[in-house]
This record gives structure tokens, C-alpha cells and sequence, in this order.
């Protein structure tokens, strides 16, 4: 009785040990895509926030590759404990089901929090002869076989699939490995369309080097209202989803989990971060979804809404 006592008694001094000392290093943070693309520029804004607030650095590793599933796979295999998170987006915790994945997105993985809703946009290169997606079709009528569409993960690819059957268009799909070298290339006018996060683009669209199609959201957005939606603009029902969110491996401590999420929270309450995610086009998540069970319920519903539609498109990562 009294070794199981004094055991107790360790396992309780370890578990109060080490929510007094978490975080006692650096935290990665984890970024499934290159430099430069709008999943990057949040995680920065975030990180150097969030530092103050746990008392540790928040490193930044851009991981690129198979739609971002090869940097949450890295997440689904490191130690529960804190130091290792991703975030997340539609692309890498619904829609990278299009690839052969080797870890369970609902199952290997402890959502953190919701970061925000993210409007996302078609955006074409500036000398395309069309200004919203109602001339884009019309113009596609008149060109067959000639619009490239920018390929560089899973929403685009299903993005571009649904654009196909809603207007009976064809487009030719050309690969990339992340959002920020196809806005490159988008600029210089090598490819035409593309689909991304408002974030990565509105800086561009703003000077003037792309323009903006639509919002495919069913909403306008709060952060960029003067932008149309798909219905208005010319498509009705082109819609796809985009928001950010905080993963970590499955079976972060309780404690631990608090304090990341704790810390996700009082960054996104900051005034000069939320004027950010403004600038950039980005809808801060309310404060229910900022919880780990509004991630949790939130990733659900988004599964249980894009799959099917997936699944019954038969759509497969390239």
C-alpha cells in the first residue's frame, strides 16, 4: 500500500511538474506548404505572438509536398507532447483524403483551436479578357482548351473539378507544390486562373498585378465585403470552403493542450492581429470555435460535408 501510495504520489508531482514547466523549449510549428502562400504568413503572425505568451520561441518549419500530407503526417508521428503542431487547413485535415495517406485524420490527431474562416478566391492573370467568372465562361466558349488552372492542392484541384461540371468547361491543370510559386507565375502571366486563400492574394490584388474573379463563399465576407461571391459573379453554387486551425499529434496532456490553446486565443483577442487577419482578408473564428471541441466539431461537419462530394467525384492526388 505504500508503494502504490508514493507511486501516486510521483505520477502527481510529474503530471503538476510538468504543467508548471510546459513549454521549457522552442515549440514547432509545423507549415505544410512553401514559404510564401497564405498558410505561412498566418502561422508567422502567429508565432511571433504567440511567444510572449508561452514564454518559448514558435519556429516555423515549411514542409512542402503531396498537398501538405507529407508535413501532417511528420505531426501524426511526433511525440504527444506539446512541442510538435501543425496548422491545418481544409487542404491538409478534410481534403487531402484525395491522397493515399498513411495516418487517420480523425483519429491521430488533438484539435487545438480554430484560427479563422478564410474566404477563398479565383483569381486570374491580369490580361485575361475577363473580369468576373460570368466572362470567364463566356470567353472559355469562345477559346476551348486553352485556360490553365493552377493545380497546387486539394481545394483547387476540387475547386476546378466543380467549375468543370457546373459550366461545362474544360480547363488544363497544371501542378504546383505550393501557393506562393503559382502566384509567381500568375503574376508573370504563365498560368491563368488560380484558387487561394485571400490572405496570399489580395496584396496583389490591391497593386494591381491580378485580378479577382469571385468569392466562392455564399456569403460576402466581413474582412473584404466589396468582393462578389460565386452566385453573384456568375457561377450559382461554386463554393469552397477554407479556414485555418491548430493540430497536434493525439494524446496531448490536458495541461499542455490548455496552454497552447490558451495561448491561440489571447493572440487572436489582440487588437494588432486581428487588424492583420483583416488586412489579409481573413474572418477571425468566434471564441466558441476557438475551443478545442469547436476545432473538433467544426473539422466533423466539414468532413462529413466535402467527403462524399470527394468520393463521389472519384478525385485522386496528383
Amino acid at each position: 500500500m505504500l508503494r502504490i501510495a508514493v507511486s501516486a504520489a510521483l505520477v502527481v508531482a510529474a503530471a503538476f511538474a510538468h504543467a508548471q514547466t510546459f513549454p521549457s523549449r522552442q515549440i514547432n510549428l509545423i507549415v505544410p506548404f512553401p514559404p510564401g502562400g497564405s498558410t505561412d504568413a498566418i502561422a508567422r503572425i502567429m508565432a511571433d505572438r504567440m511567444r510572449g505568451a508561452l514564454g518559448q520561441p514558435v519556429v516555423i518549419e515549411n514542409v512542402g509536398g503531396a498537398g501538405g500530407s507529407i508535413a501532417v503526417g511528420r505531426v501524426a508521428r511526433a511525440q504527444p507532447d506539446g512541442y510538435t503542431i501543425d496548422i491545418g487547413q481544409w487542404d491538409t485535415h478534410v481534403g487531402s483524403i484525395i491522397y493515399k495517406l498513411n495516418y487517420d485524420l480523425q483519429k491521430d490527431f488533438d484539435p487545438i483551436g480554430l484560427l479563422s474562416v478564410n474566404p477563398q478566391l479565383m483569381v486570374a492573370k491580369k490580361a485575361l479578357p475577363a473580369d468576373d467568372l460570368k466572362g470567364l465562361v463566356a470567353w472559355m466558349k469562345a477559346n476551348p482548351g486553352k485556360i490553365s488552372f493552377v493545380n497546387q492542392n486539394a481545394a483547387a484541384q476540387i475547386t476546378g473539378l466543380l467549375f468543370e461540371q457546373a459550366t461545362g468547361q474544360k480547363v488544363q491543370f497544371i501542378p504546383y507544390r505550393g501557393a506562393g510559386p503559382a502566384m509567381t507565375d500568375l503574376i508573370s502571366g504563365q498560368v491563368d486562373l488560380l484558387v487561394v486563400q485571400a490572405a496570399v492574394t489580395l496584396p496583389q490584388v490591391r497593386a494591381g498585378t491580378v485580378k479577382v474573379l469571385a468569392n466562392l463563399s455564399p456569403q460576402r465576407s466581413a474582412a473584404i465585403p466589396d468582393i462578389p461571391t460565386s452566385d453573384e459573379s456568375g457561377v450559382p453554387g461554386l463554393y469552397m470552403s477554407g479556414w485555418f486551425g491548430f493540430f497536434g499529434p493525439r494524446g496531448l496532456p490536458k495541461d499542455v493542450l490548455a496552454r497552447l490553446n490558451g495561448a491561440m486565443v489571447e493572440t487572436l483577442a489582440d487588437p494588432a492581429v486581428r487588424k492583420r487577419f483583416v488586412e489579409l482578408g481573413l474572418d477571425v473564428a468566434s471564441r466558441e470555435q476557438q475551443t478545442p471541441e469547436g476545432l473538433a466539431a467544426f473539422q466533423a461537419a466539414e468532413i462529413k460535408k466535402w467527403w462524399p462530394i470527394i468520393k463521389a467525384a472519384n478525385i485522386k492526388g496528383e
